[in-house]
């Protein structure tokens, strides 16, 4: 096995709990446009980027649905609610994070979410020191589950993906990172991972501090 190069990780539902908060606030933010979306539906958008989330609540509410409208709808509940509830770290993330920097191993982002708000983020929670480049959906052409953002990142740090391990809580991130060849590491945090996507996991540990041990 290579040595680990870099470590790349998602940001919502991996880095920081926010991903529970997408779930409640795409079916609120959809209800406000007269539209009602499951519980099972709200659990299959998250880390679901460009083209793929637009097309996909096409498909289940209509073509005539103003998926920008309903996406700041859901972006102003949220941000409503981040700033009520505060921005809590998960378990674990700045043990690992200070391992990796300990090590020399290079920490970056990878995230569907825009590159300002993940900048906010991170620098709300005291994280943002720990990463050497923070990745967004938005400067690629096609978002998670396609592999776009990892290699653009793998690029952007000059390493290969083979020598990556991409740090994931969702199907859709664990998909990407795995299509651009990457070792993931699932987290759960909504989910448990299911027959199919265990295939595609490296390792699958209950929180950020049991990867130390996976770091040779």
């Amino acid at each position: 096995m290579e040595q680990i190069e870099a470590v790349l990780f998602d940001m919502d539902g991996t880095l920081i709990d926010t991903e529970g908060y997408y779930r409640i606030f795409w079916p609120r933010a959809l209800a406000e446009f007269g539209y009602q979306m499951t519980d099972e539906q709200a659990l299959s958008m998250r880390s679901l980027g460009r083209p793929f989330a637009p097309a996909r609540l096409r498909e289940w509410f209509g073509e005539e649905l103003d998926y920008f409208a309903v996406r700041e709808k859901r972006k102003e509940l949220m941000e409503e609610a981040l700033v009520r509830d505060g921005i809590k770290v998960k378990p674990g993330a700045e043990a690992l994070l200070a391992f990796l920097r300990e090590r020399g191993i290079t920490a970056a982002v990878v995230t569907a979410t825009d590159r300002e708000r993940a900048d906010r983020y991170l620098a709300q929670t005291g994280l943002a020191p720990y990463f050497d480049r923070v990745v967004s959906a938005v400067q690629v052409r096609q978002g998670k589950p396609a592999p776009d953002i990892y290699l653009y990142a793998c690029e952007e740090l000059g390493v290969r993906p083979e020598v990556c391990v991409a740090v994931e809580d969702s199907p859709n991130g664990i998909l990407s990172a795995h299509r651009a060849g990457c070792r993931v590491i699932m987290v759960p945090d909504q989910t448990e991972p299911d027959g199919a996507l265990s295939d595609c996991l490296w390792a699958c540990v209950p929180d950020l501090e049991e990867i130390k041990a996976l770091i040779p």
